[in-house]
């Protein structure tokens, strides 16, 4: 087992290796690439031998908790499990491009949390994210909140958070009842930064999301306003022997608000990768300050909240 660096969680107290693993990945079809249940298996013990001990999922990941549950149960105590709730229990898998029906009323939350303790096999789940950023009126009409505390008194629940973007993510800082946040961020799409490291002076834990997939596009996929922005931010010169995704990952390292970022992949070898990126370190410092002002000039910088 490899000795990753680790920081803690905010006001959990809870120390997280700086490289998470996003179980999204392991959906499978129709929403992401087939995954076999042995491909499964594989990576979850991989990415537990490799000393990460961080694992993110969600009741609408396909089969993702369940086979959590069936390949790792027996290693609970080497992880942090975190999911997510207000998905729909029981509703069928939205089609690709769309996003799943989220209700946030008690008592589809605790029916949700219930289901991923069953479908994980554990009796408790170190953090429980709402989904989809849903705005702070519609937490307080439906007592969503006050669910999630009656899961954390009752012990099945350690920890609360929110999987935040803007425009919401500063009413649900202002909260002040959320010990997480999840919040998107890499160098091509660094709208909020500014929200991150008021979520972070405000004692909450921080995950970052998207520090590698909303990096750099690879070959065959270089489109879109990632790839316009890395286009423009003319990176080349500062990368010396480092791949564009190197630099991706550790500019999301880099950032002093991180407590860990969660990385999908169901490759071994992608995964071995991204350890060895985390075990150099973060960017010198001055290749850090001339990558945020070129890429600031390309338009990744932070939105005003």
């Amino acid at each position: 087992m490899t000795d990753l660096p680790k920081r803690t969680l905010g006001r959990t107290g809870l120390q997280v290796t700086m490289l998470g693993y996003g179980a999204m990945e392991l959906r499978g079809a129709p929403r992401a690439r087939p995954t076999t249940d042995e491909q499964a298996e594989t990576i979850l013990n991989a990415v537990l031998d490799a000393g990460i001990n961080y694992i993110d999922t969600s009741i609408d990941y396909g089969v993702s908790e369940e086979r959590i549950g069936r390949y790792i149960s027996h290693r609970r105590s080497e992880y942090y499990l975190a999911s997510k709730c207000g998905c729909v229990v029981g509703a069928a898998t939205a089609p690709v491009g769309q996003i799943s029906q989220h209700v946030y009323t008690r008592d589809n939350i605790i029916a949700g949390v219930e289901q991923s303790l069953l479908r994980m096999k554990t009796e408790y789940l170190d953090l429980v994210q709402f989904h989809i950023s849903p705005s702070r009126r519609t937490l307080e009409e439906n007592g969503s909140v006050e669910a999630l505390m009656e899961l954390k008194q009752s012990g099945k629940v350690r920890f609360i958070g929110m999987s935040g973007t803007l425009p919401h993510l500063m009413d649900h800082i202002a909260m002040g009842v959320f010990d997480v946040f999840q919040i998107p961020y890499s160098a091509m799409e660094r709208e909020h930064e500014a929200a991150i490291a008021a979520a972070s002076n405000a004692g909450a834990g921080i995950v970052i999301r998207g520090g590698a997939a909303k990096g750099a596009p690879p070959e065959g996929k270089q489109k879109g306003i990632q790839w316009e922005r890395w286009q423009r931010a003319k990176l080349d010169d500062l990368l010396v022997d480092m791949t564009a995704m190197e630099f991706t990952l550790r500019f999301t390292f880099t950032n002093p608000d991180l407590d860990t970022t969660i990385v999908g992949t169901a490759n071994p070898a992608h995964l071995h990768d991204n350890v060895a990126m985390l075990q150099k370190g973060p960017l010198p410092a001055e290749l850090y300050a001339e990558a945020k002002r070129r890429l600031a000039e390309a338009g990744s910088k932070p939105a005003h909240a």
